[in-house]
């Protein structure tokens, strides 16, 4: 589930409890948690409800200032539902991100995991190495460079994001810390 920044800020400082999506299927279940740029949500519920859920109260609790500009962001086909959130606490990733000093064992823990991810087609290296050379980059033109497919390329960043590796900018992306030790590391392999 992807928010807009203030109705996610609203979700984080708790002037906003709630959600609406139209979903075919509902792509998030209660006692999970998303994990987003300004901390941890916790779905406490998932509901399938009729379109008079939509009011302007509900809306106010969804961050919204209207019911109106509600209705404008949600998908006209798919079942309604009513999501409610809290916040559940900060993204571990900034913590995991900025842990630039790894112990040799800690360091073997992430290059065989990044071996393991990369098994199948050589992405990790090149990808860490691209967003080094090219900062605040945008993804498509990241991914043009490696011969991928934006969505496939954002895919992957977010995997290496969840190790701590990278670090989402206004527009693209650039290496945490942690990123530059462990591509260093990489790169040192024969």
């Amino acid at each position: 589930m992807l928010f807009k920044r203030v109705i996610l800020q609203r979700l984080i400082d708790g002037s906003a409890t709630l959600a609406f999506r139209r979903w075919r299927k509902p792509t998030v279940r209660a006692g999970g948690r998303l994990t987003t740029e300004l901390g941890v949500l916790a779905i406490d519920a998932v509901e399938q409800v009729d379109d008079d859920a939509l009011t302007e109260e509900a809306a106010r609790q969804a961050g919204f200032e209207s019911l109106a500009e509600l209705q404008g962001l949600l998908r006209t086909d798919g079942d309604l539902y009513r999501i409610r959130l809290h916040h559940a606490g900060p993204d571990p990733r900034i913590t995991l991100r900025d842990s630039a000093d790894l112990d040799e064992a800690d360091l073997q823990g992430v290059v065989e995991r990044l071996e393991s991810m990369d098994r199948n087609r050589a992405w990790v290296q090149p990808t860490l190495e691209l967003i080094e050379r090219h900062p605040g980059r945008q993804a498509p033109d990241l991914a043009t460079e490696l011969g991928r497919e934006t969505q496939q390329f954002k895919a992957n960043v977010r995997r290496l994001k969840a190790l701590g590796l990278t670090e989402s900018l206004e527009v693209g992306y650039r290496l945490s810390p942690r990123g530059k030790v462990v591509l260093a590391a990489l790169q040192q392999r024969p």
